[in-house]
C-alpha cells in the first residue's frame, strides 16, 4: 500500500542528527567531544586495555574475565589463519587491483563463500557470532598479504600465539614490532573500532536488515568507508604535513587551500563541535617517539588552527582523528598505502558488532525518497509508444 507523500517526514541533509535506531554499542557526543563503547570511554579504553579486550566488550557486551580474554585471543588467533582456499586466491584478485580495500572487498565476498556463510536470516545467534568474530580475524591476514603481494613480496602467515596488533604489524612488514610500535598501533585500533552511526556502519545496518549474509554486510560497508569524505583521510593528511614540509609554510599553505576552495584533510569534523579526543590521545602516543615529524605535527596544527580560526570565524575546525592518525602509523613502520586498510582493521569490529546487533530486529530499514522531477502522470510521446 502506497504512502501519501504528505506522510512523509522531511529531515536534514544527511540525515544529520536524525535518529533512526536504538543501540546498546555506544554513541558519540560531538557537544561534549566524549564518546564511548557501551559504557566506557572509547579513549579511556585505549589508554588502559588491548585490541581483544575492547573487541569482546563490543560484540559479547562485557570487558573479559582473565579466563575469557584468554579463550578469546585464543579464538582471534586461531581464525587469523586464513582458509586455504581463500589464500590459493589472493594472488589472482590483486592481480586485478593495487587498491587495498578492493582486494579486501574481493576477498571478503569470496570468504564468504569458503566460509558457507547462510543469511543471517536463516543463522541462530551463535552461528552468526562465529562469522562476525571470523570476519574481524581474517580481515588483517587477507590486508598484510595484499600488501606484500603488491610489492612484490610472499605474504607472511599469521601466527595465533600472537596478539592481534602485534600480528598485523608483523605481518605487514615482515618483522616482529617493538613494544612500542605495537602498542601504538594497538591503541589507534581501540580508539577507532566504533564512531556511533557513520556512513560505513549505517550501510552495514541497512545490508543486515534485509537478512544477507554478514560478509554481504562488510562488503558493503568497505564500499563506502573507500570514499575520501570517510575512511579515506589518514594517508591524506599526512600527505598535507608532506607539502607543507617545514612550519614556516603552515600559514600560507592553508591560506591558499582555502582561498581555493578546497577541503583541509585532518581537521574538522560532521559530529565533533569541540576537539576530537581520538586526536587528542594519539597526539600523546606520537610523543612517544623523538622525532621530527613529531614536532612538525604539533606546530602545524596549531598554525593551521589559527589560521581556519581567522579565516572561518565562528566555526570550531579542530585536528580530527586522521591527522594523528597518519603519523603514528608512518613512525609504527607503516606504509601510508595501509593507513586506511588498518583503519578497516579497527573498524571490521564495530561494523561486525553493529550487524549482530541490528540483525536480532526484524524490520528492514526502508526510508523514502521525496520525487522532486516533473510532475508525473506525464503522456508518453506517440513516437515511442509506437515502437
Amino acid at each position: 500500500m502506497s504512502t501519501a507523500t504528505s506522510d512523509f517526514i522531511s529531515v536534514p541533509p544527511g540525515l544529520a542528527r536524525v535518529v533512526v535506531t536504538d543501540t546498546e554499542l555506544g554513541d558519540v557526543r560531538g557537544d561534549e567531544g566524549f564518546f564511548h563503547y557501551r559504557q566506557y570511554s572509547a579513549v579511556e579504553l585505549a589508554e588502559h586495555v588491548g585490541f581483544e579486550e575492547a573487541a569482546h566488550l563490543l560484540v559479547h557486551g562485557h570487558l573479559p574475565t582473565p579466563e575469557e580474554l584468554t579463550a578469546f585471543r585464543a579464538g582471534l588467533g586461531r581464525r587469523r589463519v586464513l582458509p586455504p582456499a581463500l589464500a590459493d586466491l589472493l594472488p589472482a584478485i590483486c592481480a586485478t587491483s593495487r587498491d587495498p580495500l578492493q582486494v579486501l572487498r574481493t576477498a571478503l565476498s569470496a570468504w564468504g563463500g569458503v566460509a558457507g556463510l547462510r543469511p543471517l536470516y536463516d543463522g541462530d545467534e551463535g552461528e552468526r557470532l562465529e562469522a562476525a568474530l571470523a570476519a574481524v580475524a581474517v580481515t588483517p591476514t587477507v590486508l598484510a598479504a595484499a600488501h606484500r603481494l603488491h610489492a612484490g613480496l610472499e605474504p607472511v602467515a599469521a601466527d595465533p600465539a600472537l596478539g592481534h596488533a602485534v600480528d598485523y604489524l608483523r605481518m605487514v612488514t615482515g618483522r616482529l614490532p617493538s613494544d612500542r610500535d605495537a602498542r601504538a598501533v594497538e591503541q589507534y585500533l581501540v580508539a577507532t573500532m566504533d564512531h556511533g552511526f557513520n556512513a560505513s556502519t549505517f550501510t552495514a545496518r541497512v545490508v543486515a536488515s534485509t537478512g544477507a549474509d554478514l560478509a554481504a554486510c562488510l562488503v558493503a560497508a568497505i564500499g563506502s568507508f573507500s570514499g575520501p569524505r570517510h575512511g579515506g583521510a589518514p594517508s591524506r593528511a599526512l600527505e598535507a604535513l608532506d607539502d607543507i614540509g617545514t612550519l614556516d609554510r603552515a600559514d600560507a599553505w592553508v591560506r591558499d587551500r582555502v582561498a581555493g576552495g578546497e577541503r583541509i584533510m585532518g581537521f574538522g569534523h560532521a559530529v565533533y563541535r569541540t576537539r576530537d579526543p581520538r586526536s587528542e590521545m594519539l597526539k600523546t602516543t606520537a610523543r612517544g617517539w623523538d622525532d621530527p615529524l613529531v614536532e612538525l605535527a604539533t606546530g602545524v596544527e596549531e598554525a593551521v588552527e589559527r589560521a581556519l580560526a581567522e579565516l572561518k570565524p565562528g566555526r570550531e575546525l579542530h585536528a580530527n582523528v586522521e591527522f594523528y592518525a597518519g603519523v603514528v602509523m608512518r613512525l609504527a613502520g607503516l606504509d601510508p598505502a595501509m593507513f586506511t586498510p588498518t583503519f578497516c582493521v579497527a573498524r571490521v569490529v564495530g561494523w561486525a558488532a553493529n550487524v549482530l546487533e541490528q540483525s536480532r530486529d526484524p524490520k528492514i530499514i526502508r526510508p523514502a525518497a521525496r520525487y522532486v522531477g516533473p510532475t508525473p502522470p506525464q503522456p508518453v510521446p506517440t513516437s515511442v509508444a509506437a515502437r
